[in-house]
């Protein structure tokens, strides 16, 4: 039996910092981008586009730490940095 992503994600354990390691640079460029790809991407949905208040949304704390973000993004308006110390992902298998 295949597993979905989101089973997959199940397996992961999460200590998230309470200060985001994920940075959006600048909002207006967000707005400008046409395909909005950041909320594409990502495999485990930590960002969000947003009509109403005309920008995408971090959720850090999902973070798998792939780093596809900080390449995918066609405007590198993404600021990717690992969290601090003994925050981050735990990968319960591997």
């Amino acid at each position: 039996m295949t597993q979905s992503i989101e089973e997959r994600l199940f397996s992961i354990r999460y200590k998230a910092d309470d200060k985001s390691h994920l940075i959006i640079k600048n909002h207006d460029v967000c707005a400008e981008c046409v395909d909005k790809p950041c909320n594409y991407f990502c495999p485990s949905d930590v960002y969000l586009w947003h009509d109403i208040e005309r920008m995408t949304s971090v959720a850090y704390e999902n973070c798998i730490e792939c780093g596809t973000c900080r390449l995918a993004c066609p405007y590198y308006n993404i600021e990717w940095v690992y969290p601090k110390g003994g925050y981050g992902i735990t990968y319960k298998y591997g």
